[in-house]
């Protein structure tokens, strides 16, 4: 086996993959979200990634498939990818100066043997406490309706994150060395596919 699969169209995560030597092939699952209503947010994040890759996995034998979700949780609330720039203003400004937990759910599916490991990343993100006028100049970029949570943090929305407690490639979207653990469990190594 030396296929990769990403169930994904997100090139933050691709590009995680790449840094790291893996070569995958990217076959977004266009899984529809809203067909999953939990309010637990490690249930909701990890159904997701494996329901994206469940979708992908029967298309691609003797691979490896893996699905991710994130969403960003700020004061008891859920923030997936806002539907538009009025949102991601009020978002940001409800985030502003305070901390929000980043969870990304991975699911990594081997369609050979069809054994499934899943695991979330949880990663704690400390937000600038910036005026209106940043938060609007940011959103008027359209990074932040990109993004989970209203930001990018390897893009010009880092510049508002004042400090990470965790995984840096989680808040990202891929979490590397919990892919690294899940790939082991499935008796594989990173540098299988290499």
């Amino acid at each position: 086996m030396t296929k990769f699969v990403l169930a994904s169209a997100s090139p933050a995560r691709l590009k995680l993959l790449k840094m790291i030597g893996i070569e995958a092939i990217v076959y977004h699952s266009n899984y529809d979200e809203s067909l999953i209503n939990l309010t637990d947010v490690v249930d909701l994040v990890n159904t997701l990634a494996s329901k994206k890759a469940e979708t992908v996995a029967p298309i691609f034998p003797s691979t490896l498939v893996l699905g991710c979700d994130s969403v960003l949780q700020v004061d008891g609330e859920i923030f997936g990818k806002p539907e538009n720039q009025d949102i991601a203003i009020a978002r940001w400004q409800k985030m502003r100066g305070k901390m929000g937990k980043l969870y990304t759910g991975h699911a990594l599916i081997n369609t050979d043997t069809q054994a499934k490991v899943i695991n979330c990343g949880i990663t704690e993100v400390y937000f600038a406490n910036i005026d209106d006028s940043l938060i609007k100049a940011y959103v008027a970029t359209e990074e932040p309706l990109k993004c989970a949570g209203s930001f990018a943090l390897e893009g010009k929305g880092g510049v508002f994150v004042d400090k990470i407690v965790g995984c840096h490639s989680n808040v990202i979207g891929l979490s590397l060395p919990l892919l690294r653990k899940m790939l082991r469990d499935l008796n594989f190594e990173v540098t299988d596919f290499w």
